[in-house]
């Protein structure tokens, strides 16, 4: 068994390199779509909004409750990508990690 102190450290750089790795996530940018891409929404890996963009044509007052379901399956959809983008770019930081089995980090 390794001493108190090595074990310590290394718990503080997992906690270093885990923090540095929930930075990242909000630098990189996914884009949801809806609508054949009529409807985008781009966001950051944490599940930030960073921007909506609406193709003109659905801009007709009688096609209001379209949008708004176009908009909602893009923020559903950049959600998703979000979730899977930040899952892989985890698991790359805590791949080299000896957990305990069933040891879950706060994520």
């Amino acid at each position: 068994m390794k001493d108190l102190n090595e074990i310590l450290g290394m718990a503080t750089r997992v906690q270093e390199e885990l923090q540095r790795a929930q930075e990242n996530l909000d630098k990189l940018e996914v884009e949801g779509t809806a609508g054949g891409g009529l409807v985008k929404v781009r966001a950051s890996a944490k599940g930030r909004i960073l921007g909506v963009a609406i193709d003109d044509s659905l801009l007709a007052p009688t096609e209001k409750q379209m949008l708004e379901d176009l908009i909602t399956a893009a923020f559903n959809d950049a959600r998703k990508k979000a979730d899977e983008v930040s899952s892989a770019e985890m698991g790359k930081t805590t791949a080299g990690l000896q957990l305990p089995p069933g040891f879950k980090l706060p994520f």
